[in-house]
């Protein structure tokens, strides 16, 4: 097995993008990644492929790699979307909700808060999400969970590079409020908490702040001293 694996690639590319040490739109060549790390391009190329998966990267068969580049608008936009979409399903939700999804809920956050209380900012986004798309899943309606994927995969990138630790400590803090009011058959209050959890989410990502560095030895020789 070679010293460098996929895996690794992806979580230093990951970090990069994370901590601000690539810029959306930053070429991620494929001869220099296999220089930088010392493997062959087909372990590079493994990894591109996994982190445009993850809509960290956006690959171009004429082109070849580049960081995602999800505007602040188009950000906006999702958010915006998300929120007709969530609110209705969160009056669905709680009118529909078992015990058995109550506890799969509770379940989940405790991931969530586990997850955020480390350093795998990738994994803390993934699971955040998915607690939104899980709902979905719950109530048995597999387009509306696709649907939200979707959306949230779009923003995944923006949520990675600008939601700070303590934000997803607060994000985990609201969905296990909100379980405790779908858990008590309010509707009221579980619409009022969806809206504000969704609405702090948004303003505590920094989408203005200015651009990091297109430098990639820099980014990844900073990434890999974190």
């Amino acid at each position: 097995m070679e010293p460098t694996t996929t895996a690794m690639i992806v979580d230093v590319l990951t970090k990069a993008i994370a901590r601000h040490r690539l810029r959306p739109g930053a070429k991620l060549a494929e001869q220099k990644l296999a220089d930088h790390f010392g493997v062959s391009r087909t372990l590079v190329r493994q990894a591109l492929f996994q982190l445009s998966q993850n809509r960290l990267v956006t690959l171009s068969p004429a082109r070849g790699a580049f960081v995602s580049s999800p505007s602040a608008e188009e950000a906006r936009h999702v958010f915006t979307v998300r929120g007709m979409l969530e609110i209705e399903m969160t009056r669905a939700f709680v009118r529909t909700a078992t015990p058995a999804h109550i506890q799969a809920l509770r379940e989940h956050v405790a991931s969530e808060r586990a997850a955020a209380s480390g350093t795998d900012v990738a994994g803390r986004t993934e699971l955040l999400g998915d607690f939104h798309v899980q709902m979905a899943e719950l109530m048995g309606n597999p387009v509306l969970a696709q649907v939200l994927r979707e959306l949230i995969s779009r923003c995944a990138l923006a949520t990675i590079m600008y939601q700070s630790h303590d934000a997803a400590l607060d994000s985990a803090a609201e969905h296990l409020e909100l379980v405790e009011a779908f858990e008590q058959g309010n509707v009221t209050e579980a619409v009022k908490l969806m809206r504000e959890h969704l609405e702090n989410v948004e303003s505590s990502l920094d989408l203005d702040r200015p651009p990091p560095s297109s430098d990639l030895t820099l980014a990844l020789r900073d990434a890999l001293a974190d």
